[in-house]
């Protein structure tokens, strides 16, 4: 949160990085993936007010109780997040699968800098034993790729599932859409 902060204030990566002790690509990803994190798990914080008609509420009504859409607060919110192109029918899972993402970049890029401290320390001469080989580092890095490759499955598997949402929702706004004429 140290670096977010500091960032935020104008700090320089290179910095940063070396306050730290971590990379400058460390430091980068660190903003994005607090920017991705605050983004994902946003609290809704504008009210929106509308003035309808009695029919046009009681259509409105039918129409998210059909859906299984417990308040107009909710159907309110779907309907935007459609209009916008976010249109995600388990919000909470949507949510939970960008937090393991992150997660998954979090582990990734510990063990990536793992591997990049024992290279290091082979090089200083301090890497002696077989937990300092270069096929330690070989699969350490291969893990550091995986860990990360799973993240960006997961990333690609929300997206292919929102895009699907997005299709369905068009449709059920054109439906509504008629329906209220």
């Amino acid at each position: 949160m140290e670096i977010v902060r500091e960032a935020a204030d104008g700090v320089s990566t290179s910095v940063l990085a070396e306050r730290f002790g971590v990379t400058p690509r460390a430091v980068q990803y660190t903003v994005k993936s607090d920017a991705e994190r605050q983004r994902d798990t946003a609290v809704p914080v504008l009210a929106v007010s509308v003035k309808v008609t009695p029919e046009e509420m009681a259509a409105f009504d039918a129409v998210i109780a059909s859906v299984g859409i417990e308040t107009r607060s909710e159907g309110l919110r779907r309907l935007m997040q459609a209009a916008g192109g976010t249109f995600v029918a388990d919000t909470s899972l949507a949510a939970e699968m960008a937090r393991y993402r992150a997660s998954l970049n979090d582990v990734g890029n510990g063990v990536a800098q793992i591997a990049k401290q024992m290279q290091k320390a082979n090089r200083a001469g301090q890497g002696t034993g077989p937990e300092f080989s270069e096929l330690r580092l070989t699969q350490l890095r291969g893990l550091a790729r995986f860990i990360l490759d799973s993240a960006d499955e997961i990333d690609l598997l929300v997206r292919r599932r929102r895009d699907v949402m997005q299709l369905e929702a068009t449709a059920a706004l054109r439906e509504f859409a008629h329906a209220a004429e």
